[in-house]
């Protein structure tokens, strides 16, 4: 399992923000955490369960109380049972994805060789906090590649899943996708962050593991601000 890694420090607390990427489609999880709580959650552990549980023991992440999806579609969701079944951890989807979780069509599962996801435990929609110690991530309903495609803002961190890539944006040909939304999503919900604002997308597709809002308004071919 490749993976990078970036570390912030704040006032008050230390956080650990730590970038995988896993299994055999360039899926990118993240453990989010805090060293101080001791206490974190993974976005999108799509597979490799045993590595990323060891990387967060290793920082004292001793309680991963949230498995947090940002859309529904296999690739991402693939790894929740495991994760689930070592862990406890609430999975927490936005509502528009939460009934998708659970349908992954068959034919899929096995060309992905998927384990089916357990249901959402927690439902989320624009605007909830998702917190671990003192960490809070704010859902950011971000449609267009699926219904309930969200991303999450950070201090100044954006995970988008499979939204807004590295020069690239999510694919818009699938049951519930839209081109129009998406780009209305990256537009109206992304590109008004704040220039400087880390983009961690949900898979390792660019030339570099991230980028900024400011570089994709400009250069991003599919959508320039």
């Amino acid at each position: 399992m490749n993976y990078s890694s970036k570390r912030w420090i704040e006032v008050g607390e230390k956080m650990i923000v730590k970038q995988y990427e896993v299994g055999n489609f360039s899926v990118f999880c993240y453990l989010i955490g805090d060293e101080e709580a001791q206490e974190g959650l993974f976005i999108d552990p799509a597979d490799d369960a045993k590595r990323l549980l060891s990387e967060a023991e290793s920082f004292g992440l001793n309680k991963i109380k949230y498995i947090v999806n940002t859309h529904s579609h296999v690739d991402h969701v693939m790894g929740n049972a495991e994760m689930l079944k070592k862990t406890g951890a609430k999975i927490i989807l936005h509502e528009e994805d939460a009934s998708a979780l659970i349908r992954t069509p068959s034919y899929l599962l096995e060309m992905f060789s998927a384990t089916p996801s357990p249901p959402a435990d927690i439902a989320v929609k624009e605007g909830e906090i998702i917190q671990v110690g003192n960490v809070k991530l704010k859902v950011i309903h971000t449609p267009g590649h699926s219904p309930g495609g969200m991303s999450l803002y950070l201090d100044g961190m954006v995970f988008t899943g499979d939204t807004l890539f590295v020069g690239s944006v999510g694919r818009t040909d699938f049951p519930g996708s839209s081109w129009d939304v998406l780009e209305a999503s990256i537009r109206k919900k992304l590109y008004v962050l704040p220039g400087e604002t880390v983009v961690f997308p949900g898979h390792n597709y660019g030339s570099t593991p991230t980028s900024t809002i400011q570089y994709e308004r400009r250069h991003n071919p599919f959508v320039r601000g």
